[in-house]
């Protein structure tokens, strides 16, 4: 079944689109905080179809995302009773509770891997605020984690060029649904 092909023109359209900076920006403080959908969505194609500007894209995205993280560290410092069931709603509350044990044991490295890794950051920025981490070591964890990780889908985008965007065109339908499957292995396995 093609799903992706069409999703994936259409995204690369938008990724030339003259506001398309704007969106990033708006997604990556959003996901950082309550959104569920990753700004690497966005920056990837948008690295792709402006390689020159890749390095300038990369870090909207790690300063609004950082941005971002601030408020979710706000919203688990004096509003998490509020949020607690929403977490609960949307199958965050494993993940919740494994993110505070994680600062029991690793504090700033915790919010430096969450930041990079594809765990859900919006998760360890609430826990960091629950926990009252050092909002200046949550900044810097955050800024590193988050750079690092945008900095190298953008340059790793804009290094492939066209040349990329053509191979992941022919492969998309492949990639995405792979995707679908690591997904949903991960989504069983935070569950169990």
């Amino acid at each position: 079944m093609r799903l992706f092909g069409p999703l994936y023109d259409r995204v690369m359209a938008w990724s030339r689109h003259p506001r398309a900076p704007w969106l990033l920006g708006g997604l990556s403080f959003a996901e950082s905080s309550f959104f569920p959908v990753p700004p690497d969505v966005m920056l990837a194609p948008m690295a792709m179809a402006r390689p020159s500007r890749a390095a300038v894209l990369a870090l909207i995205t790690t300063l609004a995302s950082v941005v971002g993280g601030i408020l979710g560290w706000i919203i688990g410092a004096f509003a998490l009773e509020a949020v607690q069931p929403l977490l609960v709603e949307h199958g965050y509350q494993a993940a919740f509770q494994r993110a505070t044990d994680w600062f029991a044991d690793w504090g700033f490295w915790a919010i430096l891997i969450a930041g990079f890794s594809p765990i859900p950051y919006k998760v360890f920025t609430i826990a960091a605020g629950a926990l009252a981490m050092s909002l200046p070591g949550f900044i810097l964890a955050s800024f590193l984690g988050r750079g690092a990780r945008f900095f190298l889908v953008a340059g790793l985008m804009a290094r492939g060029g066209p040349r990329m965007e053509a191979a992941l065109r022919r492969w998309v339908d492949w990639l995405g649904w792979g995707g679908v499957v690591v997904l949903a292995g991960a989504w069983l396995l935070l569950r169990g």
